[in-house]
């Protein structure tokens, strides 16, 4: 069975972005650390780079790695259609999940009204589906799929956003996960991976 796996950046203080869905706060570093990070990440994780800005960062026709279909809260999907994009992710699948989005608003954003955990969980359940599933954001929706997330890639910055957008956003389950491996970049970000934890 493939995972479903929250890859996220985060704050120190465990937001994602800021009150009204800001994200440029994070830091970078300097110009030449800003583009060691980037395209590090983006050769590791080319899937997750916008369709539109595939090209410019070098990874337009580099196959997907890790993942082969992503869901995000209507929140997230809203950053692109602000900037008149409906497609963002054109090179894998994408649900959207939202009880105000129309559903055709694109043909091939499929759009998911209510129920995030069975869509996950069946297209977990897949057979012969060889990639993951990355979820994008937003913090509502992490917290509403909880139980089926079975890996986190949280990219932590060195920078306290005060408020804003939790990581996760939902009711008390204290739940637990391993710290798989760690890597630390001159800009002072940290790459952490962590995998549920199996109790026997």
């Amino acid at each position: 069975m493939r995972k479903l796996v929250y890859y996220i950046g985060v704050s120190l203080d465990g937001r994602i972005a800021g009150p009204t869905d800001e994200f440029d706060f994070f830091p970078q570093g300097d110009e030449e650390q800003a583009a060691a990070y980037a395209a590090w990440m983006n050769a590791l994780y080319p899937d997750t780079v916008p369709t539109a800005y595939r090209a410019a960062v070098g990874v337009a026709d580099m196959p997907n790695r890790r993942f082969d279909t992503v869901v995000m809260g209507r929140g997230t999907y809203r950053l692109s259609l602000d900037h008149g994009i409906t497609n963002p992710y054109a090179h894998l699948r994408q649900y959207v999940v939202s009880s105000t989005l129309e559903s055709d608003t694109d043909p091939a954003v499929t759009v998911v009204p209510s129920d995030p955990l069975a869509i996950v969980r069946e297209l977990k359940g897949e057979v012969g589906a060889g990639l993951d599933v990355w979820l994008c954001g937003g913090g509502r929706l992490a917290g509403s799929l909880l139980p089926e997330i079975d890996e986190l890639l949280i990219k932590t910055y060195p920078v306290v956003a005060g408020t804003g957008i939790s990581l996760f956003d939902g009711a008390f389950a204290p739940t637990f996960f391993d710290v798989a491996e760690r890597t630390a970049f001159p800009n002072g970000v940290t790459l952490t991976r962590l995998t549920r934890r199996q109790f026997v």
